[in-house]
């Protein structure tokens, strides 16, 4: 009788464990979620431009913006061109 029981759970395994797992899956999925609690809602979050612009406002709000360095002390610290490099300096 052995020999019979085995051929016919070898043909018919695909049959059977299919919704075996199936139960098993829904089960465990949901006893999960019952010991964890709700899912979580997903939050919307902002994007890398919005946040960078909020940055750039938050550091704007304390300053005075009247207040700008002129282009002469600028043009002080501006490195040399690379074509003058090689040129005598005029004095």
């Amino acid at each position: 009788m052995w020999p019979v029981i085995w051929t016919a759970a070898r043909t018919y395994a695909p049959y059977i464990t299919f919704p075996v797992a199936f139960v098993v899956g829904a089960v465990g999925y949901h006893l999960e979620w019952f010991i964890r609690g709700d899912p979580p809602q997903a939050v919307e979050e902002k994007s890398i431009v919005e946040q960078r612009e909020e940055r750039k406002l938050k550091e704007l709000t304390g300053k005075d913006l009247t207040q700008v360095t002129s282009l002469k002390e600028k043009l002080e610290f501006a490195p040399k061109a690379v074509l003058n490099r090689n040129r005598p300096e005029k004095s």
